[in-house]
């Protein structure tokens, strides 16, 4: 089995695991759930995280080839159409975008210029679709139940879940955000956990669970088999939606929920300038 050279960059405001994914043979790279900086306080931009991913890139002379997102982050604003500017490849994510890009451009009151459709993204990608990183061949696990758009990128021994998983002492991924279910997710689980025992699994956040002093961002589908909290050998489909419905009842909303998806469902854009020549975010109220 090919096994890719995976390189981590760590967003600690967020939380964020980004990837910088090699083909050890060639310089072909892909990068994964990059992080734009973002003050909300002072509705600030920076692209200090980013900065850190290109320096990489350049350090080692690598081709970026593909530019993806495993989903819509609700915690995070993505880099990409900076790193896209900086560093060239192709933008991806997958297809039910279009739905997330519904619900969410009404709940933001998007204007007609606001497509619907996914097509600020180069590729939208469909379970069992394939993509090529160099002499690596990935394929595309669709995995909703976070969010209707939520893909696992395999690539080789490594796959990228995004917020599907977590570490097995923290579980699984919230599913109360519009279009979430928890049980669609405990079936994208089951997808994730039926891979090779041996396949490195990539996290996009940690959050050290108690007891732990340390963040980690990757894990085994063996661990995950026997260890993961909420979802381990032997929990039931029904115990697991009990769980999780319970559990996401008592959680609060990310704090960057409100900037990140009105940016991430632009493929990273932020919205039009308005007639003054400054960008706003919307803030809708008693919505969420």
């Amino acid at each position: 089995m090919q096994r890719p050279i995976v390189t981590h960059f760590f967003d600690e405001p967020t939380n964020t695991f980004s990837y910088v994914v090699q083909d050890p043979d060639s310089r072909a790279c892909a990068i994964i759930d990059s992080v734009l900086d973002f003050d909300y306080a002072a509705g600030r931009t920076d692209v200090q995280s980013a900065d850190n991913i290109i320096a990489f890139i350049r350090e080692y002379d690598l081709d970026v080839v593909w530019i993806l997102e495993t989903h819509v982050h609700a915690d995070h604003l993505s880099a990409a159409p900076y790193l896209h500017e900086q560093l060239g490849g192709k933008t991806g994510i997958g297809a039910n975008i279009v739905k997330v890009q519904e619900i969410f451009g009404k709940a933001f009151n998007a204007g007609s210029e606001f497509a619907r459709d996914g097509s600020q993204f180069d590729a939208l990608f469909e379970e069992g679709d394939t993509f090529s990183v160099g002499q690596l061949q990935g394929y595309v696990l669709h995995t909703p139940g976070h969010t209707p758009a939520c893909l696992t990128y395999v690539v080789g021994d490594a796959a990228f879940v995004g917020d599907t998983l977590f570490m097995p002492d923290y579980g699984t991924a919230r599913c109360d955000f519009p279009g979430g279910d928890a049980r669609t997710l405990y079936h994208s689980i089951q997808k994730v956990l039926a891979l090779p025992e041996q396949t490195r699994l990539f996290l996009c956040h940690d959050y050290k669970a108690p007891g732990r002093d340390t963040f980690q961002h990757e894990t085994s589908v063996a661990e995950q088999r026997s260890e993961n909290v909420h979802v381990h050998e032997g929990i039931s489909e029904d115990e697991f939606v009990k769980m999780r419905t319970e559990r996401d009842a008592t959680l609060g909303m990310p704090k960057l929920i409100i900037p990140s998806v009105q940016v991430n469902m632009r493929a990273g854009e932020l919205p039009p300038a308005e007639e003054n020549g400054t960008v706003y975010l919307k803030v809708p109220i008693n919505f969420f």
